[in-house]
């Protein structure tokens, strides 16, 4: 079993932009070791070493070495490798659920310590800290307290809605640095259980956290919540776009680099162009009817 760790704390991320992969693999780690700009360079070094290899399998330039990137989009969102290679500096192994060598997790989930889950363009995770499972999507205002007996139902809610699975193993940090100039990514925050509990039921004050399924709430309801916070943090995404596409122009050879430029400009004058007030009318037009 886990053993104790951050005094009891759980460290938890709040959605920011589209970094939920940031959020996942940091509350895998329960503490801020890594940012947008770390993921970021993992995926630019994945992109790099793809390339060389499809080079020498003698691979044109027109199949796989365009200037978009295939670990991570301009708005943030990363790929299960860029996960993968981020949580080895731990030491720590990313197994999909339905392989053969998770088949006693499938079995006993509640002996594991974590698992990754994603669908579409969201990740998040379920963690054990102390000895208890929390559920750390970032969507969520706090850590979501998880019983053991539920655990096993709410994986299987996920698969059948899904989501694919990721089973994490091996050495997790036992402690991480909790002084404010440590948690430097802005978005992070220590909470105890109590506290969780606590902000959990304020945020939902005619129920408490479901323990058994509900059939017609799917898990994935959450993304409605991620559409809607998505209109307030368009100028975010675009600023957040604009550092990804710089961090990745490195790597690139110059004729690609100056195609990820050249979209990124693209992409932020459309979004401009979309945010105009007469477009915001249509668009409110558009959602009436």
């Amino acid at each position: 079993m886990e053993g104790a760790s951050n005094g009891g704390m759980l460290y938890h991320e709040v959605q920011e932009s589209k970094l939920c992969a940031v959020h996942c693999v940091n509350t895998v780690l329960q503490g801020p070791f890594f940012s947008e700009f770390d993921l970021a360079a993992v995926a630019s070094d994945l992109d790099s070493k793809e390339r060389q290899v499809m080079i020498q399998g003698g691979a044109s330039s027109g199949d796989f070495l365009s200037a978009e990137s295939h670990n991570v989009s301009l708005d943030g969102d990363f790929s299960i490798q860029v996960l993968q290679k981020a949580l080895e500096v731990w030491d720590l192994q990313v197994i999909p659920f339905d392989s053969p060598v998770a088949e006693h997790a499938q079995v006993d989930p509640e002996l594991e310590n974590a698992f990754i889950c994603h669908l579409q363009d969201h990740w998040f995770c379920i963690r054990k800290v102390n000895g208890e499972w929390y559920n750390f999507d970032s969507l969520y205002a706090a850590p979501q307290h998880l019983s053991k007996f539920y655990l096993s139902a709410y994986l299987d809610s996920l698969k059948g809605f899904g989501w694919s699975i990721f089973l994490v193993r091996g050495n997790f940090p036992k402690e991480c640095p909790m002084s404010s100039s440590e948690a430097s990514n802005g978005y992070g925050q220590w909470l105890s259980p109590e506290d969780a509990e606590r902000i959990t039921k304020s945020c939902n004050p005619t129920q408490a956290p479901p323990q058994s399924i509900n059939q017609s709430q799917q898990p994935s309801d959450p993304f409605l919540l991620s559409r809607e916070s998505e209109m307030f943090s368009e100028m975010e995404d675009e600023d957040l776009k604009a550092a990804i596409a710089a961090s990745l122009i490195d790597s690139l050879p110059a004729p690609a680099a100056a195609t990820v430029t050249a979209t990124a400009t693209v992409t932020a004058t459309a979004t401009a162009e979309t945010n105009t007030p007469q477009n915001e009318g249509q668009n409110s037009k558009e959602m009436i009817q």
